[in-house]
Order: structure tokens, then C-alpha cells, then sequence
């Protein structure tokens, strides 16, 4: 199979049953406090990202928001190990944790940015940086924690100001 025949098999594959009352999109949105034109936004560039896995010749690391679909997606196991690697790639995508450690950092880092080159090339165009932030933002300001918003408020915290003009 050539390139172009797995990207356009891969930009038409769905997650399950997308007229079923609550969908993929759906569940991805409601799981991430997303829009659902967001969602559906990032559930594009997590297509894109498991395609370019298949044709780089080198690791590459999912934004954040691609990797929240990429393990939802997991969750629906025939559709992940069957529909998609099986029936659509020909080949297992597995997905596995960092070990922990600067040198696991650095490792993602690179792989971060390796990949948002390849997508500049391949797709001839900037990944969206609403999905695909700067790695800093990527690898320094996430910390999530799961969160029962139906037994707890959640307050943002302002921003404090560190430095003083003089």
C-alpha cells in the first residue's frame, strides 16, 4: 500500500459507531472539557499523527491533546487493535510510558519536535498550535490531575507576578 492510499484510508476511518447517541467525539469532549469542533479537530490531527508513525523512520511523541485520543482510542480495543492496526495499517501501533528521568525528557523532547518537522513535511503546512503547542508548554505546564467535577470545584489560579520593577 503507498502513502497515499493509507492517508486516505486513515482520513476516513471512525471509532466505533459515530451515529450511536454518544459517540467517540463525544466521550473525547466530555473527557477533556473540549467544544466539540475542538475535538473533532484533534481527533484529525491524531489521525494524522498515527499515519506519520507509520511512515517515519524514527519514534515520534503525540502533543498532548493527540495523545488524550490516542488513549481513549485504546479503550475501544476492537476498534484500535482490529479496525485500525489490523484492517486499516497492516501493523500494531503500540503505545508506551516514559520510564521517568531527565534522560526520558530529553528522549521525548526530541521526539516531539522530530515529529512536528516530519508534519511540516509531509502535510506541507505548521501542525495547529492549539493542539501541538511548543514543547515547552508541552513538557513544562501540563500537570493534570482527574478531577470528579461533580464533587469539586475547580478554581483557576491567578497568575502571580515573581518579578518587582525597580
Amino acid at each position: 500500500m503507498t502513502n497515499n492510499q493509507l492517508w486516505e484510508k486513515l482520513k476516513h476511518f471512525e471509532v466505533g459507531d459515530p451515529n450511536s447517541e454518544f459517540n467517540f467525539i463525544d466521550r473525547l469532549a466530555r473527557e477533556n472539557d473540549w467544544s466539540m469542533e475542538f475535538s473533532i479537530r484533534v481527533f484529525e490531527e491524531y489521525k494524522k499523527f498515527i499515519f506519520l508513525i507509520c511512515i517515519a523512520e524514527h519514534p515520534l511523541t503525540p502533543s498532548d491533546q493527540v495523545d488524550q485520543a490516542w488513549h481513549l482510542h485504546l479503550l475501544y480495543t476492537e476498534s484500535y487493535w482490529q479496525e485500525m492496526c489490523k484492517d486499516t495499517l497492516g501493523k500494531n501501533i503500540n503505545h508506551g510510558p516514559t520510564k521517568g528521568g531527565q534522560s526520558e525528557k530529553d528522549k521525548y523532547n526530541d521526539w516531539y519536535a522530530k515529529t512536528k518537522e516530519v508534519y511540516r513535511n509531509v502535510f506541507e503546512t505548521d501542525p495547529p498550535e492549539d493542539i501541538w503547542p511548543p514543547s515547552h508548554i508541552r513538557f513544562g505546564q501540563l500537570n493534570f490531575t482527574r478531577v470528579n467535577r461533580h464533587t469539586n470545584w475547580v478554581i483557576k489560579k491567578p497568575k502571580l507576578f515573581t518579578k518587582w520593577k525597580r
